[in-house]
């Protein structure tokens, strides 16, 4: 199985965690990222994300390369949890949510520990992992930083 994980994209600043919305200059760097991914030949059965506005906004800019199959997932705006790993099924899934969570959530699938010491997921950064996904049971095949996907565009 293939689990891409990423962050959502630069949002605005504000008290209110749930519904800030994404930047311009946010918008333009999923955007970037979505045709990086896309030039990879990277699709996913389904894309699961956060209900936070951030969230859903950064899914919607990638939910072409689900063929619009878009999935609230209240799960990924909290810590990783058993009923998470039990959501990830299919062939080719893209989760997008928060940090710290998805650093945990990466180290958890890939180390089989909560946490990666040195290991930064900026915002709209992608992590693709392949394998089993239990904790323990997933390898890194890459991790890019935004910046990197969007000079790919």
């Amino acid at each position: 199985m293939d689990v891409a994980i990423i962050r959502h994209a630069h949002a605005e600043e504000g008290p209110v965690d749930d519904t800030r919305a994404l930047t311009p200059k946010g918008v333009k760097r999923i955007q970037e990222v979505a045709r990086a991914l896309a030039r990879a030949n990277l699709r996913f059965e389904r894309i699961l994300h956060s209900p936070k506005l951030r969230a859903v906004q950064t899914a919607e800019h990638l939910a072409f390369l689900s063929n619009d199959k878009l999935e609230v997932a209240p799960l990924l705006a909290s810590p990783p949890s058993s009923a998470l790993f039990k959501a990830l099924t299919g062939d080719s899934i893209a989760l997008v949510g928060h940090n710290p969570y998805v650093v945990t959530l990466t180290a958890l699938l890939v180390t089989g520990r909560s946490e990666m010491r040195g290991f930064e997921f900026g915002r709209a950064s992608v992590a693709l992992l392949r394998g089993e996904p239990v904790p323990g049971g997933m390898r890194l095949s890459f991790f890019a930083p935004s910046k990197l996907l969007a000079k790919l565009a």
